[in-house]
């Protein structure tokens, strides 16, 4: 519901995004809740180091005041993150796999390098290399080759962006916006005073059938009558077998 097309961006980031040429940008951001500047320095200086090797210029979202920061990197505590993903200039979104700024990046068709930290995050990151839309790295493993690598197999391997392609057209194939279906079932539901006609009927189960006791109780019931009948069964077989052996006995004395 919250993806839509990008807009136009400021004027000094649109100079930065459009001046890297074909070489194109990367986008790094890891979100609003882990901030940059939470990123252990041993981290922090990998990816100076890295993004100081690569000839993409880089839009870094960091909360504070970094040093010895390379001339190909761009250092920011806020961007407009749909409209820098909207940029065909953008090549590749390092990201903390949140689930809503993945969602953005597939409706912008710009594939994804995943830092997953916690939470869901794991889960989203398996989801973005198993479709081929990207893939993630796990912090404990980082370096600068490592880095590198992943960076320029993601811009050079086609099969990334065009996997991401076909899922944004997958996406974006409605015949309303997801916002503008929200908006019309909430106004229905207002005309027609809480349209209790869209209600199910589950909603109406007492309490017994809500908790199906009903159902248990004829279910155990069962069981009763199958233990019943079983048990008289096999006392009237034993019986059988032991009278035959009483009579059997008294022949032989």
């Amino acid at each position: 519901m919250h993806c839509r097309p990008g807009n136009p961006l400021p004027q000094e980031l649109e100079s930065w995004i459009t001046g890297a040429g074909s070489s194109g940008v990367i986008y790094f951001n890891l979100g609003s809740f882990s901030r940059g500047s939470y990123m252990p320095v041993q981290y922090r200086d990998v990816f100076l180091q890295a993004f100081r090797r690569l000839p993409q210029r880089v839009v870094w979202k960091y909360e504070g005041e970094l040093k010895n920061v390379p001339d190909n990197v761009m250092i920011t505590n806020w961007v407009p993150q749909q409209d820098i993903l909207a940029h065909n200039n953008v090549k590749v979104f390092i990201t903390h796999c949140g689930l809503l700024g993945t969602q953005e990046s597939i409706y912008h068709a710009t594939p994804l390098l995943g830092l997953p930290i916690f939470a869901d995050q794991n889960r989203n990151s398996m989801f973005i290399r198993n479709s081929g839309v990207g893939d993630f790295l796990l912090w404990e493993e980082l370096t600068e080759d490592v880095i590198v690598n992943a960076i320029n197999d993601i811009i050079n391997n086609p099969k990334y962006k065009d996997n991401i392609l076909r899922k944004s057209k997958l996406m974006r194939d409605q015949p309303v916006s997801p916002t503008e279906l929200a908006v019309f079932w909430t106004e229905y539901v207002i005309r027609h005073k809480g349209a209790p006609q869209l209600r199910s009927p589950a909603a109406q189960l007492s309490w017994v059938e809500f908790l199906m006791l009903d159902v248990i109780f004829l279910l155990h019931l069962t069981v009763f009558f199958l233990y019943f009948i079983t048990r008289r069964i096999l006392r009237v077989i034993y019986a059988k077998i032991f009278s035959a052996n009483d009579s059997i006995k008294k022949k032989r004395e």
